[in-house]
Order: C-alpha cells, then structure tokens, then sequence
C-alpha cells in the first residue's frame, strides 16, 4: 500500500483548492472532526454524497457569480 493509503489522518493545512472547498462543506455538515480523524474514507456513502451534492452546487453558483462579473 502506498503511503498516502496508509496515512489515516488528514491535515487541512495542505489542501488544494478543490479540496479546501470539500473540507470546508464537511465542516459545514459537522463532518470536519469525522475526517480529521479517520480521514475521507471513514465517511458513509450518505455522507459523501451529501458533499459531492453541495460542491456541485456551490460550482455553479460560483460559476454563475463570475460570468455576472463578466457581464457589463
């Protein structure tokens, strides 16, 4: 197994912006202890979604935000 595999903690001081953003919903959700902890995996199917759900729909309002920007 790799060492990012075996690694069960998850420090959010080294993320990505994409990631930062994750993070972020799950601490929203009360999740951020959870995975701090055990790590993305020791979340549920239900709890996952949950957060793929809310950064899909974050995206596009980010999306709809910068072309509102963009219009004169």
């Amino acid at each position: 197994m790799s060492e990012k595999k075996k690694k069960k903690g998850f420090d959010p001081r080294d993320l990505k912006p994409e990631e930062m953003l994750k993070f972020e919903i799950a601490t929203e959700l009360g999740l951020g202890d959870k995975v701090m902890e055990g790590g993305w995996r020791s979340l549920t199917a239900k709890e996952s979604g949950r957060i793929g759900g809310l950064i899909t729909k974050r995206k596009k309002e980010m999306q709809k935000e910068a072309l509102r920007r963009e219009e004169p």
